[in-house]
């Protein structure tokens, strides 16, 4: 399994806004009076797209729908992932409004280029709800098929271990808070596993064995930790991706904030390894509480025949 790809799907937003639905369990959303929020985003979204397209990377972008609206179309990473051994996966969303932007017409327009063997739909655990946002609540070392969690409302040890059991990866499991002691929603704003390194803030761990077997864990798979504070993280310093250009170069993307709130010698140890990409994403990160990561669904499907 490569850990990173080139291909990536990108939903351009119809009617991007603040989600009432998932404000109580996201503590970045911000329902701040930004003027036309939902023009400003798409700026945002086409700028990120062409500076990614710049960089080689091999950008899908498919449309939202205008109806039904879809607040956080922009994310598709927490609805669905796609795996090299062509398996599509379909996750249980918290919010409500959230589970309209499962969309099967985006995975048969993948089909024109990808190869679908399998659709495996988790979405039926919200009927108990249960609950599991796709790479938002798991972060995927692919490699060494290792699953990284940190257990809240939107991310179910149950859903988890189903996932784990369907492609044959191994669940490391902890809870993490930010400075309030709140659980932090989604795996993905506090950490990302990269092919030689892996940046997360080991400071949102408050029991300490949890905190040495993610340590141990990252160190074991040969991976240098980029450790990050609380308030790198409330910058969206863990929200990162790390992808690949068409010709193989390593490329990790974050937004502006996750950028500037790095030390010196933080971007000297990740530019050992890849370059940074960073790019404008404020009224995204405010409004809807993700950034660069989130924005990012890694197609990892052979190419179809």
């Amino acid at each position: 399994m490569s850990q990173t790809t080139s291909k990536i799907l990108m939903i351009r937003p119809a009617n991007f806004g603040f989600n009432e639905q998932t404000a109580e369990s996201n503590a970045f959303q911000q329902n701040c009076e930004l003027q036309q929020v939902a023009e400003k985003a798409l700026q945002e979204f086409d700028a990120f797209v062409d500076l990614l397209v710049s960089k080689g990377v091999n950008i899908t972008v498919l449309k939202d729908t205008t109806e039904p609206q879809k607040p956080d179309a922009v994310f598709p990473n927490n609805w669905v992932s796609f795996h090299d051994n062509g398996d599509v996966l379909l996750y249980p969303m918290h919010a409500e409004n959230r589970r309209l932007e499962r969309r099967e017409d985006v995975i048969r327009k993948l089909e024109d280029k990808f190869k679908v063997n399998h659709i495996i739909d988790l979405s039926r655990f919200e009927l108990e709800n249960k609950f599991l946002e796709g790479t938002g609540s798991i972060v995927l070392d692919r490699e060494n098929k290792i699953a990284y969690a940190c257990l809240s409302p939107r991310t179910d040890a149950d859903v988890l271990e189903t996932f784990c059991k369907h492609l044959g990866f191994t669940a490391v499991t902890f809870n993490a808070v930010d400075g309030k002691q709140q659980a932090i929603y989604h795996t993905n704003v506090m950490m990302c596993v990269g092919n030689n390194f892996a940046v997360v803030c080991l400071d949102s761990l408050a029991n300490d064995n949890e905190k040495q077997v993610v340590a141990d864990s990252l160190k074991n798979t040969n991976k240098e930790i980029i450790a990050i504070t609380l308030e790198q993280m409330n910058s969206f310093a863990g929200n990162m991706l790390e992808v690949q250009s068409k010709d193989g170069k390593s490329l990790l993307v974050m937004s502006k904030s996750a950028h500037h709130s790095l030390t010196e010698d933080q971007v000297k140890t990740l530019e050992k390894y890849t370059e940074i990409v960073s790019a404008d994403l404020t009224t995204i990160e405010t409004i809807g509480g993700g950034s660069a990561r989130c924005m990012l669904a890694e197609i990892h499907l052979p190419e179809a025949e």
